[in-house]
């Protein structure tokens, strides 16, 4: 749920106030560990060293500050008779447990990477943990490894829910990454052409669906007044529209009670009629069950009651409560769809004893009021039913409900670093998911569902990682040449990358930068549990001569690096990947309390993160400043890409097949096989033939198209006017259509195509 405006107001200033108050507390309880001595003493005894990058392809966008020399106490002056302080003896440091490694010790190990299994063995020394300052150890990992860690136990913290899409903890942790994108000192990813937000220039909404159905607002009017929402308020489970029409009583609604008691004549109707129902059943004088007692029956069942009368043909329902009942008053307005037997297509109230009362009084024909009716129904029988009693003709109570669609409305959070001289127009993206699985409702063990899943790791460790990065190199390019020449940086968090990398999906089919501007998408995506050194980094073969040039990057970075060559994988630079975009992305690894809920902030560790941090600014700095841009490359063909994200993923077919089909690819969901369909081009060989957006194509003159590189190979094959049987998966059934092949160099459509 999004917060209004005037609440977005204050809890942004509030959410700088608790970012700090965690930072604070933080350092507060890891200095516990050890005295203001040993706090002070560690700036004294830490060696701090900046090291030099590896230098590029091309120059080097700024040089790196020297290597701070170690301060030594004895270096400052004292008097003759001061003897030089005395050292603090240091607890162990933490390590990995292995040899140490120094910068050019790193391993490139090349091949697929599978991310469900990749899980390193953990490596550690153990320490004494009385005597071990964690302090200590934040000071000798850096600033920048504080800072993370920081950044990640604040999004993991259980006030922001889990950070699913519609909950207003993933809101909060929308507003905190913007604050601090502000405070980096970037710009709004969306404030200009067509992702403009007017609203909020740092988010670019989209859409989920699927959600729950809401009430956006319910209105009762009778006899010319409307009854207050105190009085009278749709159920959940209520339909949309407004139904005017007489009032028809049918007391308790049951269908078939005790001793054969029912409320209806035979195939009675009720077309064109409010229906009012009672809850319960016929009860006794002092408003308990005469079927029951204390426990009321089955046939008080309103889901039951209100099955039947939707069966019966009710234009509209109110629900309410006999004088005297003394059975179970849950609230009914606050009770899900499913509780009441599911959701209904007409409007359905509940209304309080008294609005019920003014009701009745006001439509019956002998001006009875809802006592009466609850006598004549309380007092059926088999022999003498109760029975319907229709109102006036001439009097109609207005019932008007509105209802949201059930989508949801979530954002990704943008923000630009934007860059210098002649290369100000192209673009690197660095992204990372913020959103998680927050009560466990999908994405996670049933077993868990109810409880809180903090996401630490997936993916506050990677939000983090490009909140830091953000800062870094605000500072590089500030601190650049007038005359350097430097590709802007557009940073992305993306939303719902959780329920099917929905948020790259839609920045991709709405993106605020060219692609033929686009030279590199880095993703970063569970990079807090590095163990042993060891990570695995993905696409490094998704452009000409990619690997190669990685490679000595990778050994200087001290890391045991996983090369895996595809672009593909089940996060967001797939997305990009599939649009023709050179991608890397990084992953430390899986663990045991992946997507549950001991995902907490405590259990990531801040180890690895200097040597990642370092490795992913170098490859951007890299890329930066070359002025030759990536050449995209999916393991199939040379290709070029042209046009702008959109018409990347919509006609990679272009410029370098004979043919052109006329496809936007989509990715195909979780174990789907096959080419999904995102939309057709007006004019084309897919359009002529029939093809629509939502198809997922399965096979090429009977060979199974596995991917869009084999879509690709078909094509490369093809010539002008070829006839090609397709087989497709449309509306839940296999259909083959035939499709005529048209030449790519026919006449295209405007950038939006």
């Amino acid at each position: 749920m999004l917060v209004t405006h005037t609440i977005g107001s204050r809890l942004t200033a509030n959410i700088s106030a608790f970012a700090v108050g965690v930072s604070v507390l933080a350092l507060t309880v890891l200095g516990a560990c050890g005295s203001p001595a040993k706090v002070a003493a560690a700036k004294v005894t830490t060696k701090v060293v900046t090291q030099s990058p590896t230098k590029p392809a091309t120059p080097v966008v700024a040089s790196a500050p020297p290597a701070a020399a170690s301060v030594s106490p004895a270096a400052a002056p004292v008097s003759p008779a001061a003897k030089p302080p005395k050292k603090e003896k240091r607890t162990p440091a933490l390590t990995d447990g292995s040899p140490a490694k120094n910068a050019g010790d790193g391993k490139v190990i090349p091949g697929a990477v599978n991310v469900y299994t990749f899980d390193p063995e953990p490596k550690f020394t153990p320490v004494d943990a009385s005597t071990t300052s964690i302090t200590h150890v934040l000071a000798d990992l850096g600033a920048d490894a504080t800072e993370w860690y920081q950044h990640v136990q604040t999004l993991s913290n259980p006030w922001f829910e889990g950070r699913a899409p519609g909950s207003e903890g993933i809101e909060f942790a929308a507003q905190y990454l913007q604050w601090w994108m502000q405070k980096y000192g970037l710009e709004p990813a969306f404030a200009e052409g067509s992702t403009a937000n007017a609203e909020n220039p740092w988010r670019q909404p989209f859409e989920l669906s699927g959600g729950e159905r809401g009430i956006k607002s319910s209105l009762v009017t009778f006899a010319g007044e409307d009854i207050p929402a105190n009085n009278a308020s749709a159920m959940r489970n209520s339909g949309g529209g407004t139904a005017e029409l007489p009032l028809a009583f049918v007391g308790y609604g049951i269908s078939e009670g005790k001793d054969g008691y029912t409320s209806f004549a035979v195939d009675e109707r009720f077309e064109g009629r409010v229906v009012m129902v009672m809850r319960g059943e016929p009860l006794a004088a002092d408003g308990k069950s005469l079927w029951g007692g204390e426990k009321f029956t089955a046939a008080s069942s309103l889901a039951a009651k209100l099955d039947e009368l939707k069966q019966r043909g009710a234009a509209a329902i109110i629900v309410t409560e006999a004088p005297g009942y003394a059975g179970k008053k849950a609230n009914l307005t606050t009770m899900s769809p499913e509780s009441l037997g599911g959701s209904m297509s007409v409007p359905c109230f509940f209304v309080n004893t008294e609005t019920a009362d003014l009701i009745v009084k006001g439509c019956d024909p002998e001006g009875r009021d809802l006592a009466a009716m609850r006598a004549l129904a309380d007092a059926g029988s088999a022999a003498a039913p109760a029975h319907t009693v229709l109102g006036k003709d001439t009097v109609s109570v207005k019932l008007t409900v509105e209802t949201s669609s059930g989508n949801i409305i979530t954002n990704n959070i943008g923000g630009i670093l934007r860059g210098k001289g002649a290369l100000a127009n192209d673009w690197i993206v660095i992204g990372a998911h913020y959103d998680h699985v927050g009560y466990g409702k999908y994405g996670a063990d049933s077993q868990n569902r109810g409880k809180v899943h903090p996401g630490a790791d997936d993916n506050a460790s990677g939000t983090s990682g490009m909140l830091v990065l953000s800062r870094r190199l605000a500072k590089v390019y500030a601190q650049a040449p007038a005359d350097a020449s430097l590709r802007s940086v557009l940073f992305l968090a993306f939303s719902a990358e959780e329920v099917g990398l929905n948020g790259s999906r839609a920045f991709i089919k709405n993106p605020s930068i060219p692609a033929d501007k686009l030279d590199v998408m880095l993703n970063m995506d569970m990079i807090g549990r590095m163990r042993g050194g060891e990570i695995a980094i993905g696409g490094v073969d998704s452009a000409h001569g990619f690997a190669d040039a990685l490679k000595p990057m990778f050994i200087e970075s001290g890391m045991t690096v996983y090369a895996d060559p595809s672009g593909r994988g089940p996060s967001d630079h797939a997305s990009f990947y599939g649009a023709g975009v050179p991608v890397l992305f990084f992953f430390s690894g899986v663990h045991d309390v992946y997507h549950k809920p001991g995902d907490k902030g405590y259990s990531i560790d801040p180890r690895g993160i200097p040597s990642v941090l370092d490795l992913i600014e170098k490859i951007t700095l890299w890329r930066a400043a070359d002025s030759k841009r990536l050449e995209y490359w999916n393991g199939v063909s040379d290709q070029a890409k042209t046009g702008d994200v959109a018409q990347a993923a919509a006609g990679s077919d272009r410029g370098y097949a004979p043919v052109r089909l006329g496809i936007q690819p989509g990715l195909t969901e979780e174990g789907e096989s096959g080419i999904r369909v995102e939309s057709v081009t007006a004019g084309t060989s897919a359009a002529d033939a029939g093809l629509m957006a939502g198809d997922v194509l399965l096979s090429w003159n009977g060979e199974s198209l596995d991917s869009t590189a084999m879509m690709m190979t078909k094509l490369r094959a093809s010539k002008p006017d070829d006839m090609v049987k397709m087989r497709l998966l449309r509306a839940n059934k296999e259909i083959e259509i035939d499709v005529k092949l048209k030449a790519s160099t026919a006449q295209r459509q405007p950038r939006n195509d």
